[in-house]
């Protein structure tokens, strides 16, 4: 716990801040603790409203912030006004990030916060994430990344301090979904969600659906197989290929290799 305590101690310090929030674990820990070490009214969460992220995971983060009386305020985010964004270039994570961060400043800094926070955590420091060198060309602050936070650590404290989704599996932006290169669209974003849910919804919590052309390729973990090759041997209404086929997919596929982080990089 040497590491929470020094979080606290530098937390307190900076006496009044901002958080770049996700609703993901991370932020949320983050947005917890500094919001037991200051008073509320120090304390600011910023959250981007955009179409990068699931509809269900966006509106749990709005109800732990309502929950939890922190205050908070919306930013209308567009990413696919970006063109790096749109066409869905390598670096598509920096441009985004740099706009949104830069963003999400800017309305921190006008409500009389001078400093934002992330929840970028010391894994996030090993793996490919272009958007770590744009946060730091904002002057965004990642205590937990500073402090060397794991994510594991992370799971653990959060357990510790009663947040009931400690252990909610990792999501990510449904740009990630699509091949470097393919133009992203409203529509391409929402079915990728979609078939999302359709595959959580028989008990699936951790997945992906990658899109190649008309294919939708689904990720699940090995152990996960079983429950996918159940629903379609034995699903006497419709079983979740054919509603992945409705929303416009003329075939669907499961990725023997199971689920893996970041699969298109």
């Amino acid at each position: 716990m040497e590491k929470q305590r020094q979080l606290e101690e530098y937390l307190k310090s900076l006496k009044k801040v901002a958080i770049a929030y996700s609703g993901g674990i991370d932020s949320s820990y983050l947005l917890f603790v500094v919001n037991k070490v200051l008073s509320k009214e120090q304390v600011l969460a910023v959250i981007a409203n955009g179409i990068m992220v699931p509809r269900k995971d966006y509106e749990e983060a709005i109800a732990f912030l309502k929950e939890n009386h922190f205050q908070y305020i919306e930013v209308p985010y567009k990413p696919l006004e970006i063109t790096e964004f749109k066409e869905n270039h390598k670096d598509r994570c920096y441009h985004c990030k740099k706009e949104l961060m830069t963003t999400l400043k800017k309305v921190a800094n006008e409500n009389g916060y001078e400093y934002l926070l992330d929840g970028k955590n010391a894994d996030d420091l090993t793996v490919y994430r272009p958007g770590n060198k744009a946060t730091e060309e904002v002057g965004v602050i990642s205590p937990l990344a500073k402090f060397e936070i794991s994510k594991e650590e992370i799971r653990q404290y959060s357990k510790n301090l009663g947040i009931s989704f400690w252990n909610k599996p990792s999501n990510s932006c449904l740009a990630t979904r699509f091949p470097y290169n393919t133009n992203l669209t409203e529509e391409g974003l929402k079915k990728v969600e979609e078939s999302e849910e359709i595959i959580k919804n028989i008990g699936i919590k951790k997945v992906r659906v990658r899109v190649h052309d008309t294919i939708a390729r689904i990720e699940v973990n090995p152990e996960d197989f079983e429950i996918i090759l159940n629903n379609i041997k034995h699903e006497h209404n419709k079983n979740i290929i054919e509603k992945i086929k409705d929303l416009g997919f003329s075939y669907v596929t499961l990725d023997l290799l199971g689920l893996k982080s970041g699969s298109f990089d």
